[in-house]
């Protein structure tokens, strides 16, 4: 059952520049981190949540809500069961799809190893790229202390959403309490839905903005179908070493720290400021390297606005990664540096082209920040 609040009959695409995008929420989980996006009052972009569970849904003030399983669950859930919520979603395929007509690009976010969304999330995922929409997945997984059998209803539904989506972001409900232990469940729960909320924003900025060097849609299209695991940041800062700080601030999230940065299949670095220098540029780039792999599609971007006045933004997108418990591939090919820079950027291209050594081994976020606060001590 299709329910809109306060809107027209059909549901319209909202357009953002060349792309548009949509949100989609499934289960408890995934309708939580729309709410918590719906919040922030963010224009361009669409939102609906799908759920089993009527009484949840209702609770939510997102414009577009999708009861999927009426029949079988009578609005009651999918009571943990995974294939209650895939059964679900499937009966309600076509209002799915009439929901994902006219956009260019999807997020699917869900909480795994309960119902629907462990059981549901495939398939909205699949209906998506039967369409051609470029498909992204935000996902979280269970705390240890839920049971071994949640553990591997989650482990399972990731695998059936890997084989539907470009990339996705998975986010282990373990690292809240590490990373938050002293915040209350509420505001830790919060952190993991501003991940969702980082990617959407920093992939519409990057997209939307012209800049002497642009990047456009089809140049995240090529990034993000890099199949793995995705990083997404945004770090801003100001000062003598804003570049550099702002950068890592981006790739900094202890809740994504199980990522190897070091064999990113696909990157997108975006630069946002007023009078961005060359030598800025290059240290922003500096930090970029060691996460790419050899023949990684690369793309940067660089945007001069002079209302950020000494603030400088980067945004990172960074696809195709493994588990830090997994070996980098090793490559052949150099990088290549895809852009359309200014004449006055030329220099800035070549040194974007630059060959790089394959990297010996597995390097997570907060190994890396730690070898360039010691190269910098040195």
């Amino acid at each position: 059952m299709y329910m809109k609040y306060g809107m027209a009959d059909e549901p319209q695409p909202e357009s953002n520049g060349n792309a548009r995008i949509i949100v989609f929420g499934v289960g408890g989980g995934g309708g939580n981190a729309v709410e918590h996006m719906v919040r922030q009052n963010i224009s361009g972009i669409t939102f609906v949540c799908a759920n089993t569970d009527l009484q949840a849904l209702n609770k939510l003030s997102a414009p577009n809500k999708i009861q999927i399983g009426a029949d079988e669950t009578r609005g009651l859930g999918a009571g943990a069961n995974p294939e209650v919520g895939r059964n679900a979603a499937e009966s309600n395929e076509d209002e799915i799809r009439a929901m994902l007509e006219g956009y260019n690009m999807a997020f699917i976010t869900a909480g795994m190893g309960g119902g629907t969304g462990t059981g549901a999330a495939p398939v909205v995922a699949r209906i998506a790229k039967e369409m051609g929409i470029l498909t992204v997945a935000v996902v979280t997984t269970p705390f240890s202390f839920e049971g071994k059998r949640r553990a591997a209803a989650a482990k399972n539904g990731i695998e059936a959403l890997t084989q539907h989506v470009d990339s996705i972001i998975t986010i282990p409900n373990d690292k809240l309490t590490q990373a938050y232990r002293n915040l209350t469940m509420v505001d830790a729960f919060k952190k993991a839905d501003d991940v969702l909320l980082h990617a959407v924003n920093g992939l519409t900025e990057t997209i939307v903005n012209p800049g002497l060097i642009n990047i456009d849609f089809n140049d995240v299209c090529t990034a993000m179908t890099a199949k793995g695991h995705a990083m997404m940041g945004i770090g801003r800062s100001s000062g003598n070493n804003r570049a550099a700080e702002a950068m890592e601030k981006a790739i900094r999230s202890p809740l994504l720290d199980d990522l190897n940065l070091r064999n990113a299949q696909g990157l997108i670095i975006n630069i946002i400021g007023s009078g961005v220098s060359m030598e800025e540029v290059m240290s922003i780039v500096a930090i970029g390297e060691g996460m790419m792999d050899e023949d990684a599609n690369v793309f940067y971007g660089l945007v001069e606005d002079p209302n950020m006045e000494d603030d400088i933004h980067v945004t990172v997108v960074a696809t195709g990664l493994t588990m830090s418990d997994q070996p980098a591939p090793t490559k052949v090919q150099a990088a290549t540096a895809t852009t359309s820079p200014a004449p006055s950027q030329t220099a800035t291209a070549d040194y974007l082209k630059q060959q790089r050594p394959a990297a010996p081994k597995p390097l997570t976020v907060g190994n890396y920040l730690q070898q360039q606060q010691q190269l910098k001590n040195s």
